[in-house]
């Protein structure tokens, strides 16, 4: 018989390793490799790997656990030195402003984290597909948990696209209660940013907050601040001179802008006093207003001093109604006054 006319068999096809398999496979062939560079290890990867819980038709060791948790942290500190060595040389090897250099860090910092994780499952061989009965309410858990964390993500990097809040900036927002915060902006994380106030307190605001709220940037487009300062003189007082010596003592404050120049308005007649304010512009809003406007104030307190300026203050009359009991109260004084001189008469 010809054998070219008998029908050769053909090998059945392997199935292909599972994902859970693929991951006892990495910890059976670390296993190999220890038993070849040494006997004693051998002997306790051994002891290891027979100490397994048995689920089903899948196996887990000691041995296979060690595997698991040395992989995930190996992945874990290389993701980190990874993202920290790439900020490096985002900061040596490329001429981004701040800003820039900030977004370009929190973008290569997940592109990092991400294929760290995606490199660990693969490695792991981690079966995503067993968990689709629990995806549905672990995603549903997921996606409530973190979704105030994912927005904050997105818009502290919306923030740091479009340059409205940056690190530096010198700002003021308010809570839900109408109180205002001032400070200085010194670091957008993933979550908040930190404000810095002029009392070293440190604010961490959700970055929703600043994309939802109404914000007062002092230095979004210009640094240069203008700051007023009210002054009130007597109605009797030379107000040229006054005016003056106003213009004298911003000039002479150390923070003020000689350009623009301080100018000096007359506000109004107030009930004692003639109104002035004085503005004057600076250019370091960070460094805090109070204390230009007490340094103005107290230039000006001597100017005044010097000058015979007055600076008035409140003065009430009082009207008394006349009736029986006011004049039983006048008598009564009257007679308590005129009693010490007719002791001093008796005794004389």
């Amino acid at each position: 018989m010809n054998s070219a006319l008998i029908p050769k068999s053909t090998p059945a096809p392997q199935p292909e390793p599972t994902p859970s398999e693929q991951g006892v496979e990495v910890a059976e062939g670390l296993k190999d490799a220890v038993s070849e560079r040494s006997g004693t290890a051998a002997g306790v990867v051994d002891t290891l790997d027979r100490w397994a819980i048995d689920l089903g038709s899948f196996r887990i060791s000691v041995w296979d656990t060690i595997v698991f948790v040395a992989v995930l942290v190996a992945i874990l500190v290389a993701a980190w030195f990874l993202s920290r060595l790439a900020r490096r040389l985002l900061r040596r090897l490329t001429k981004f402003d701040e800003t820039q250099r900030l977004l370009a860090e929190k973008l290569v910092t997940i592109a990092v984290w991400a294929i760290a994780i995606m490199l660990g499952i693969d490695i792991l061989g981690i079966d995503l597909t067993a968990l689709a009965v629990f995806s549905g309410a672990f995603g549903l858990a997921i996606g409530f948990g973190l979704q105030k964390t994912f927005g904050n993500l997105i818009a502290g990097i919306i923030l740091l696209m479009d340059r409205s809040i940056k690190p530096g900036d010198v700002i003021a927002i308010a809570d839900q209660a109408g109180v205002s915060t001032f400070g200085q902006i010194r670091k957008i994380g993933i979550r908040a940013v930190s404000l810095t106030t002029r009392d070293q307190r440190e604010y961490l605001i959700p970055n929703e907050n600043l994309m939802i709220n109404q914000v007062e940037n002092w230095s979004y487009s210009s640094r240069n601040v203008r700051i007023q300062v009210p002054v009130g003189v007597g109605y009797n007082c030379d107000l040229e001179l006054a005016e003056k010596l106003m213009l004298e003592a911003a000039k002479g404050a150390k923070r003020v802008l000689a350009t623009p120049p301080p100018v000096v308005w007359l506000e109004g007649f107030g009930q004692s006093s003639v109104d002035f304010k004085i503005h004057c512009w600076i250019n370091d809003p960070e460094e805090g207003v109070g204390n230009v406007r007490s340094d103005v104030l107290k230039r000006l307190w001597k100017l005044f001093k010097e000058s015979g300026i007055e600076i008035p203050f409140p003065q009430r009359d009082i009207n008394l109604r006349d009736n029986a009991q006011f004049q039983q109260l006048v008598a009564a004084i009257a007679q308590r006054m005129d009693q010490p001189d007719e002791d001093a008469k008796a005794e004389g």
